[in-house]
């Protein structure tokens, strides 16, 4: 069902195995992932330390783009969620002085919103 997902645009939830084997490469060592969400090929991961972005580009995917966003930069986050005619729910995360958002996300009509939600607030609070 995770496939399907995120061809449909829909967040899931992925183990935190799997998130650090993807961020082999990206994390620090002793940092450990608390929790990771797929939307199509991008990842959002929420570690002890920090937010981490994946964005992969390009039809294969072999481009990659990450954003590591310390949870002490983030000054404000909003959730919208989806409608009823509006089927799109969306993630906005500000960083100190910024005044458009840094980063924007686009979800279809799911729950995982909530729990991604829930994870910024743990951290940010």
């Amino acid at each position: 069902m995770g496939f399907i997902n995120g061809l449909l645009g829909n967040a899931s939830t992925i183990s935190t195995a799997e998130a650090r084997e993807e961020l082999a490469r990206i994390l620090l060592e002793g940092e450990n992932v608390n929790a990771a969400f797929k939307l199509v090929r991008d990842i959002i991961v929420f570690t002890d330390k920090r937010l981490i972005l994946v964005d992969k580009q390009g039809l294969t995917g072999k481009k990659t783009e990450v954003q590591s966003i310390p949870y002490k930069s983030i000054s404000r986050f909003s959730v919208e969620t989806a409608g009823r005619f509006d089927l799109d729910s969306e993630l906005k995360i500000w960083i100190s002085g910024a005044e458009v958002p840094a980063v924007s996300k686009q979800f279809k009509k799911d729950e995982s919103i909530y729990d991604i939600q829930k994870a910024l607030a743990a951290v940010c609070m």
